[in-house]
């Protein structure tokens, strides 16, 4: 690390900002130098020129806010440079995924496709056709755009990233999703809010027309009791989607009894009680079934903590103030699970996971107003498609 003289560095801080006091630190320490003071240019150019500074040095800039209203300029030892990514791992995890949800789509095809078919080399390739390939086909689409909407954007703010890791697991879909791992952290808020938002908008974009397309190619029929079947549960959006192309809310009881209709769909949404045994549901396509899938993979990124796509937009949005959140999510999360365990799971991973965020190297800059507004509306895309109870067992 070259240190530049002290009168030099302090000309580099004075071009951005007015110095009230200046602490010394030491090379090894937590920082080198503090400044306190008020910038005197806009926060992003001010960063950026430092930045540009400072550099040449194997030194960076840290901005923060002062509990007094000020602003204060950390210098501090330049993090290493990204290490290169192996790629080799990113292609061989996707190519397993591939096999992966083929495999766990097989089990979708509808059994119209298979009546009077004995042979099964045939059985299995027609499997393959109309269940495996669709549904892996839409599913991986909707992955993918998730995806490459985070990847593109750090790409965009010149922030470097991996690829994605896509994670096979042979169970309900197939996978559990992908990640990208940033390998430098975010300059300022903003980029980290359009990191974090780029994805489920990109998924959703994408996923909305595979659930409309694959409901179309769906039927509905009686709902019986079957050991292992299950009922995909339902967000606002997709209940609206299966209204729109059937005409009715599904899966409909046999009878509503005593209930008004209101508070039977309210309790069923949140409960997945009472089960519609004998009632009707729409037979959802493999199809259909990646494109719920796509809807509940941007449900759950969404919850507002940690390091899912939700916590990054909401903790620029709320700030600190986000912490307070994070308990009564946990709360409601884990009253859910006595409906489905699942989210247990979920909080056990939260309480691990969700108390890291990932802290912009710039935390003076704020949201500008359109980002502000598309993160309220965040919150409105959210409540649209979270499911409470995703499956809803029928025997």
């Amino acid at each position: 690390m070259l240190l530049p003289e002290q009168e030099v560095l302090n000309s580099y801080v004075s071009s951005v900002f007015h110095v009230d006091d200046i602490t010394l630190g030491a090379p090894s320490g937590e920082f080198i130098v503090r400044y306190r003071g008020q910038l005197i240019i806009e926060s992003v150019e001010a960063f950026d020129k430092l930045s540009d500074l400072l550099r040449p040095h194997e030194l960076m800039p840290l901005f923060r806010k002062s509990e007094k209203g000020g602003h204060v300029i950390i210098i501090t030892g330049k993090l290493p440079d990204p290490k290169p990514s192996n790629i080799l791992i990113n292609i061989g995890l996707f190519l397993l995924t591939v096999v992966s949800v083929v495999w766990t789509g097989m089990g979708y095809t509808d059994p119209a496709n298979l009546a009077g078919v004995n042979s099964n080399n045939q059985r299995l390739w027609l499997s393959i056709l109309h269940g495996g390939i669709p549904f892996a086909a839409s599913l991986l689409a909707i992955l993918l755009a998730h995806e490459f909407g985070h990847y593109l954007m750090t790409r965009r703010h010149k922030t470097a990233a991996t690829l994605p890791y896509f994670i096979p697991f042979p169970t309900l879909l197939g996978t559990m999703g992908a990640v990208i791992v940033w390998k430098e952290l975010p300059r300022n808020k903003r980029i980290l809010f359009d990191v974090g938002i780029a994805g489920p908008l990109a998924g959703l974009a994408v996923a909305i027309p595979v659930v409309i397309i694959g409901l179309l190619g769906s039927k509905t029929g009686p709902i019986l009791p079957s050991p292992g079947g299950f009922i995909e549960g339902n967000s606002i959006l997709y209940l609206l989607a299966k209204y729109a192309i059937f005409g009715r809310l599904l899966p409909a009881p046999a009878s509503y009894g005593t209930v008004a209709p209101l508070l039977y769909w309210i309790k069923f949404v949140f409960t997945g009680l009472p089960v519609p045994i004998n009632g009707t549901d729409v037979f959802i396509s493999p199809v259909a079934m990646a494109g719920w899938a796509g809807l509940l993979v941007t449900s759950l990124n969404l919850i507002p903590v940690g390091q899912l796509d939700g916590g990054h937009v909401m903790s620029v949005l709320f700030g600190k103030k986000l912490k307070y959140a994070m308990p009564v999510i946990l709360v409601l999360m884990a009253g859910l699970g006595f409906f489905w365990n699942g989210w247990w799971l979920w909080v056990a991973l939260l309480l691990v996971f969700g108390r890291q965020s990932a802290d912009p190297l710039d935390q003076i800059t704020e949201l500008d107003e359109g980002r502000r507004f598309l993160a309220y509306c965040t919150i409105f895309v959210f409540i649209l498609v979270f499911i409470p109870i995703p499956l809803i067992m029928l025997g």
